[in-house]
């Protein structure tokens, strides 16, 4: 069995009663963008038949959604190539993220109480605490934390759901800064300025601090993109 073959296996909830064809999709898509496999790689659509028991009527269907993603090629006398997320994906992702962070936060703090900033407070100090005692997986789950409690106080359904849709490629590019020690500090630093220009609703500084905070990870991400992709 295949890694991707394998990996997607692990990320199909079968569970789920929505239909196959769209479980399959996104569990492939999720292998896809989590980097669980390597860009270059082919897909053959009977074997994934075979070894997964799946009739390929929904696999065609998640090649082809996969495919308009961009997130594989059909190349003729290759067949299906993943093709992964490329340094282009990345910037046009954190142009996005920019975006949104800035309008979510701008608007949370102005509708967040007391509690609330007391609540995001709490977070952080858990998220350092997590990071002295080095455990990276607590320090991920604080910050998707700290992040989710920012959409969920704009109390804006669109935009996170459009959020939403982008969670696999925010998964994988946090993953890839904040398991990296000389990134990990420094992004935590931001995440405690972000929190500090929210509470005083300083728009214009919380503006600056998320532009600086996330293309100091774009800046990042490239480079061990750049050298995962020398890796393969």
């Amino acid at each position: 069995m295949n890694d991707f073959i394998r990996e997607t296996g692990k990320n199909l909830d079968l569970s789920d009663s929505r239909p196959l064809k769209q479980l399959l999709y996104e569990a492939m898509r999720k292998t896809i963008i989590l980097g669980e496999v390597a860009t270059g790689g082919r897909i053959n659509e009977k074997e994934v038949s075979r070894q997964m028991n799946i009739s390929r009527t929904p696999i065609r269907y998640a090649l082809k959604q996969l495919e308009f993603d961009g997130l594989v090629k059909h190349t003729p006398g290759r067949g299906v190539v993943i093709q992964g997320i490329s340094i282009k994906d990345a910037h046009e992702i954190y142009a996005i993220r920019i975006a949104l962070d800035t309008l979510a936060q701008a608007t949370a703090m102005n509708k967040m109480t007391e509690a609330d900033f007391d609540e995001m407070n709490q977070l952080l100090l858990e998220t350092d605490q997590a990071n002295d005692e080095d455990d990276v997986d607590a320090v991920l789950e604080k910050i998707a934390a700290f992040n989710a409690m920012i959409y969920r106080k704009a109390d804006m359904p669109r935009l996170q759901s459009i959020s939403y849709k982008m969670r696999e490629y925010l998964i994988y590019f946090r993953d890839i800064a904040i398991r990296a020690h000389e990134r990990r500090g420094k992004a935590l630093l931001e995440h405690r300025i972000i929190y500090a220009s929210m509470r005083l609703k300083d728009k214009n500084a919380l503006e600056l601090i998320t532009k600086q905070h996330l293309e100091s990870s774009l800046v990042f991400i490239i480079k061990e993109m750049e050298q995962r992709k020398n890796n393969y």
